[in-house]
C-alpha cells in the first residue's frame, strides 16, 4: 500500500484547530486573509535580511521608494499619505535618513513654511539596490504559479484590497 504525503499549509493547521475549539465559527475567510498576512509577515522577513545590511528598516524603505518613484521632491504631508504612516513617524524617518545622508531637506521656494524631502544620490542608489532585491523575493514566492494565474491573483487581490483602501490614488 503506497501512502501519499500531502501537504498542508499553516493556515489550514490553524483552520483545523479552530474547527476543534469553535465548530461553530466559519473560519473560510482565512483562506484569504490570514494567507495574505502570513506571505506578508514571510517575504518582510526575507526583506529585513536585505534590509539589515544598509541598517534600514522597512518603513525607511518604504519612505525612500515613495521619493524615488514620484521623481521629484515630496512635502512631508505626501510621503505621509503615500506611505500610510503618521506625521510623527515620518518626521522621525527623515531625520534618521537626513543623518544617514539618503535624504536633504529644502525650503519650498514659493511656500518658505513648506520643506521638500528629496533623495540623495546615496539614497538614490540605496533604493536602485534594495528595491530590485524586493521584487526578486516576490517573483520567487510567485514562481509556482503561471502568468495568467499571477494576473488572476493580482486582479482580486486588487478588488479586495480597493474595498478595505478608502483612499483614491
Amino acid at each position: 500500500m503506497t501512502s501519499i504525503l500531502v501537504r498542508v499549509d499553516y493556515i489550514e493547521r490553524v483552520r483545523a484547530q479552530w474547527a476543534e475549539r469553535l465548530p461553530g465559527v466559519d473560519t473560510s475567510p482565512a483562506e484569504v486573509g490570514a494567507r495574505v498576512r502570513r506571505i506578508a509577515a514571510l517575504l518582510e522577513a526575507e526583506l529585513a535580511d536585505d534590509l539589515a545590511d544598509g541598517d534600514l528598516t522597512r518603513p525607511e524603505l518604504d519612505l525612500l521608494t515613495a521619493l524615488r518613484r514620484s521623481g521629484r521632491p515630496l512635502r512631508a504631508g505626501e510621503i505621509t499619505t503615500m506611505t500610510g504612516s503618521p506625521g510623527a513617524s515620518i518626521t522621525k524617518r527623515l531625520d534618521r535618513l537626513e543623518r544617514a545622508g539618503l535624504v536633504e531637506r529644502a525650503v519650498h521656494e514659493r511656500d518658505k513654511r513648506g520643506v521638500l524631502v528629496a533623495l540623495t544620490a546615496e539614497g538614490e542608489e540605496v533604493v536602485d539596490e534594495l528595491f530590485p532585491r524586493q521584487i526578486e523575493h516576490e517573483r520567487a514566492a510567485l514562481v509556482d504559479l503561471s502568468e495568467a494565474e499571477r494576473a488572476e491573483l493580482g486582479r482580486l487581490l486588487a478588488v479586495v484590497l480597493r474595498r478595505l483602501d478608502p483612499k483614491d490614488y
